[in-house]
C-alpha cells in the first residue's frame, strides 16, 4: 500500500500549454496531491502571490534560455523566501550551475522530464527549504553570517549523507580565513567581522542552494557539495579563488582576503563518518596553511603602509 503524502501547491510561471502538460504528467494518484496554479509571467506571479498560497514557484524558462539570470534574479525579487525549480529546454551546464547558485533548487531538462522525477524534484525542493526554516527557527544559524553553525551544519550534513551514499560524487571543503587575527588587531574586531560576512557571500555565490554551507567557528568554514558530478576539486578551488580575487580587486579596504583550503571526496562506498571528513579535511587545510608560512606566502597583505 502506498502511503500518501502531503498536498504542495505549486504555481507555475509558463504557458498555458506547459501547464497543461504538466498537470497530465501529476495525474496519477500513486502519490498525494499536487495542486498546480498557473500564470503566463512574473509580474502575474507576484500578484497572484499576494492573495493565494503557494509552496514553491515552477518556472518555465521557454526557448529563450539567454533570459535566465535575469528571469531567476526577478523570481526571486517576487517570491524571497520560496524554493524554486527550472524548467529548462537546453541542456547548458554553465547556464545550469550559475541558476543553482543563484538560489534555484533544481533543473528538469524537458525532454527528459517524466512523472517521477518532476514529483521528486517538486516534493525534496519543499523538503530542503522547510528543513532549512527550521533549523533557522531551532537558532542553528551563525548570527553574524546567516549561514549554519556547527550543529546546523551537522544536523543537515548527516542527512544528506546517506543521499551520497546512494549517488556518491560529493565533496568536503573546509576552510580557514587567513589572518583574521590580524585584521582584528589592526583593523578592530568590526572590520574583522565584516572579513568573515564577506568570505561568507563569497561562498554563497560559489555554491548552489542545495549545498551545505556553515560557519563553524572563528574563522573556519565549511561546504558540503552534495551532488560534484560536475565539480572537481582543482575547479572548485579555481571558482573560489577567482571569486576571491573579484571581491579583492573591488574592496576599499587595507588588506586582501585568502583562505586555506582541504577538500575531501565523500565516497558512496566506505563512507568516513561525517566526524572524519571534517578531520581529514582540516589536516589538509592546515598542511596547506604550515605550506604558505613555508614558503613566506603570508596571504595578508597590506594595500597602504599604515603600520610604523
Amino acid at each position: 500500500m502506498t502511503t500518501k503524502e502531503a498536498l504542495v501547491r505549486v504555481l507555475l510561471v509558463g504557458e498555458a500549454e506547459e501547464a497543461g502538460r504538466i498537470r497530465r504528467l501529476l495525474s496519477s494518484d500513486d502519490y498525494g496531491p499536487i495542486r498546480i496554479a498557473d500564470v503566463s509571467d512574473l509580474g502575474k506571479a507576484a500578484e497572484w502571490l499576494s492573495c493565494e498560497d503557494a509552496d514553491i514557484l515552477l518556472l518555465d524558462m521557454g526557448p529563450d534560455q539567454e533570459r535566465g539570470r535575469a528571469f531567476v534574479e526577478a523570481a526571486r525579487a517576487a517570491a524571497p523566501d520560496m524554493p524554486m525549480v527550472i524548467l529548462s529546454e537546453f541542456e547548458d551546464e554553465e547556464f545550469e550551475g550559475e541558476t543553482l547558485r543563484m538560489g534555484a533548487e533544481d533543473i528538469l531538462l524537458k525532454a527528459r522530464m517524466d512523472r517521477t522525477a518532476l514529483e521528486r524534484s517538486l516534493r525534496h525542493s519543499v523538503e530542503r527549504h522547510h528543513i532549512r526554516s527550521t533549523l533557522r527557527s531551532l537558532s542553528l544559524i551563525d548570527d553574524l553570517t546567516g549561514l549554519n553553525n556547527r550543529r546546523g551544519f551537522m544536523a543537515l550534513a548527516e542527512q544528506h549523507l546517506r543521499v551520497i551514499q546512494r549517488k556518491g560524487a560529493a565533496l568536503m571543503i573546509y576552510l580557514d580565513l587567513d589572518d583574521l587575527k590580524t585584521i582584528n588587531d589592526t583593523y578592530g574586531h568590526l572590520e574583522g567581522n565584516r572579513a568573515l560576512v564577506v568570505t561568507a557571500n563569497v561562498l554563497r555565490a560559489c555554491f548552489r542552494q542545495s549545498d551545505i554551507l556553515a560557519r563553524l567557528g572563528g574563522d573556519e568554514f565549511c561546504v558540503l557539495m552534495t551532488d560534484a558530478r560536475q565539480d572537481s576539486a582543482v575547479q572548485v578551488r579555481k571558482r573560489l579563488q577567482q571569486r576571491m580575487d573579484f571581491i579583492n580587486a573591488l574592496s576599499t579596504w587595507q588588506y586582501k582576503l585568502s583562505w586555506s583550503i582541504g577538500i575531501v571526496e565523500v565516497l558512496s562506498v566506505n563512507q568516513p563518518s561525517m566526524d572524519d571528513l571534517l578531520r581529514i579535511a582540516d589536516a589538509r587545510m592546515y598542511e596547506e596553511k604550515r605550506n604558505k608560512q613555508v614558503r613566506g606566502s603570508f596571504s595578508l597583505v597590506l594595500k597602504q603602509a599604515t603600520i610604523a
